[in-house]
C-alpha cells in the first residue's frame, strides 16, 4: 500500500503479465462464443436448440451447439477472468483448462462419427475448434510464463518508486 497521500486504489493498480493477458483474451473468445449462441443472428437453426444431446443448431452456421456447451462456454469465459487476476493461476487455468478442451475435441471427434452423438452435439467443425482452442490454450500457458510476478509486483506495491520497508516513518 502506498503513503504516498494518493488514495489505495491508486496505488494498487493491476500489473498483468503475458500470461494473464493471453488467458484475459482466450476467455474474452470463451464468452463472445457462449453469448453469441443465444443470439438467433448468430446460430442457425435456434429454434431446433436442445439443452444437450443433439441439436440442431449451429454457430455462425459451422459449429454444432446447445444450451449447454453455450453455458460451459460462458462458465470458462468467466472463470478465465476471474483467474487472470493471478499470474500463477492464470497459467493452471490455461494449462489444465487447455488439455480439458482438448480431451473435449477429441470426444467430438468420435461422437461426430458415432451414430449415437453423446451428450454434447458435435460436428468436426466443433470438434476442430475445441481441440485447436485447448491446443492453443496449452501453449499459452506452457510459453507465456516466462517470467512470473514476485508477490509485491503482483499486488501493485512499489508503483510509485518507493518501497514499502519504512513507508509508514
Amino acid at each position: 500500500m502506498s503513503t504516498t497521500g494518493r488514495h489505495w486504489w491508486a496505488a494498487e493498480r493491476r500489473r498483468t503479465t503475458a500470461v494473464q493477458q493471453g488467458l484475459d483474451a482466450v476467455s474474452w473468445v470463451f464468452l463472445v462464443m457462449g453469448v453469441a449462441g443465444f443470439i438467433p443472428a448468430f446460430t442457425t437453426g435456434f429454434s431446433g436448440m436442445a439443452f444437450a444431446g443433439s441439436s440442431r443448431a449451429e454457430l455462425f452456421g459451422v459449429f454444432a451447439i446447445s444450451v449447454l456447451v453455450n453455458l460451459v462456454y460462458l462458465a470458462l469465459g468467466v472463470v478465465g477472468f476471474i483467474m487472470s487476476w493471478g499470474a500463477r493461476y492464470a497459467r493452471r487455468f490455461l494449462v489444465f483448462g487447455g488439455v480439458g478442451l482438448a480431451v473435449l475435441g477429441l470426444y467430438g471427434f468420435v461422437a461426430a462419427t458415432a451414430a449415437s452423438g453423446g451428450f454434447l452435439p458435435s460436428n468436426v467443425a466443433s470438434a476442430l475448434l475445441q481441440l485447436g482452442l485447448g491446443v492453443l490454450m496449452v501453449v499459452f500457458g506452457l510459453v507465456l510464463h516466462r517470467r512470473l510476478p514476485r508477490v509485491s509486483e503482483a499486488r501493485g506495491e512499489g508503483d510509485f518508486g518507493e518501497t514499502n520497508r519504512g513507508a509508514a516513518r
